[in-house]
């Protein structure tokens, strides 16, 4: 009876022991994700088909978490030099960074007005288990005959392009998005045409460097790194000594047989 109610007790406290293993591998939450590209394009010039473009250089925490593209082109609407973009998470920390650089840019779309572009374009973003923030900055911004322009803009910037007196187009430096899953997009730049009147160029939209990021993910997963081997600590502790009172409980019934 002794060695019956022994065995019962190690394969009791065996099982509690990996139940309490594998809830903590099903209690862990997915990562957060994240994302970048450099340009992305779709216009419709005076009412001609639409053109298309990118998204160019594109990054993702699943894969690849960085790229790279010597220039991208859509004839016409927008020139750029190198583009990098980047996307990675902590698994162990659960923070999500996102950004992408878009050096050389130039937008003839709007050269009637001047010359439109920047030398240097950034969007970057980071979620932590604080919240979610994000950035841009615009190195040597032209805004041709509008003027102005600032390299580190305030969120949601918007600038109104005009031929005359008619609006042709919205242009948003630093355009912040609170997307409803709880991740943020960051646009550097975002030229939106605005077509239905005389005088207009066209419908379309123009992005250059966007990263998106997060919700952050919950920190150190129990079951994976150091949560695993905190895991298997608590294994160990409840196994070995029932391991030890188990052996002796069959010793003994064999000195008695």
């Amino acid at each position: 009876m002794r060695v019956r109610s022994l065995r019962r007790a190690g394969f009791v406290a065996c099982a509690v022991a990996t139940v309490a293993l594998m809830g903590a591998t099903t209690a862990s939450a997915a990562p957060g994700d994240g994302s970048a590209y450099g340009v992305k394009a779709g216009v419709s010039l005076l009412g001609a088909p639409a053109i298309n473009l990118g998204p160019v250089a594109a990054a993702s925490t699943e894969g690849p978490t960085e790229s790279t593209a010597v220039s991208a082109a859509l004839n016409g609407v927008i020139s750029t030099g190198v583009i990098t973009a980047k996307a990675v998470r902590d698994d162990e920390t659960g923070v999500v960074s996102s950004s992408a650089s878009t050096a050389g840019v130039r937008l003839p779309l709007l050269s009637v007005l001047g010359e439109f572009g920047a030398d240097a374009v950034t969007a970057t973003c980071e979620a932590t288990q604080a919240g979610v923030t994000g950035k841009s900055e615009l190195l040597g911004l032209k805004l041709g005959r509008v003027g102005g322009g600032s390299a580190n803009p305030a969120p949601n910037t918007v600038i109104s392009i005009k031929l005359g007196i008619i609006e042709i187009a919205e242009l948003t430096l630093n355009e912040q998005i609170p997307n409803p899953d709880g991740s943020l997009t960051v646009n550097a730049i975002h030229l939106k045409l605005l077509g239905g009147v005389v005088g207009s160029l066209g419908t379309g939209d123009v992005y250059v460097s966007s990263a998106t990021c997060g919700p952050a993910a919950p920190p150190v997963p129990l079951a994976s790194g150091a949560g695993l081997w905190i895991g298997l600590a608590a294994v160990g502790a409840v196994a070995v000594p029932v391991g030890i009172r188990f052996t002796r409980g069959r010793r003994g019934a064999t000195q008695a047989g």
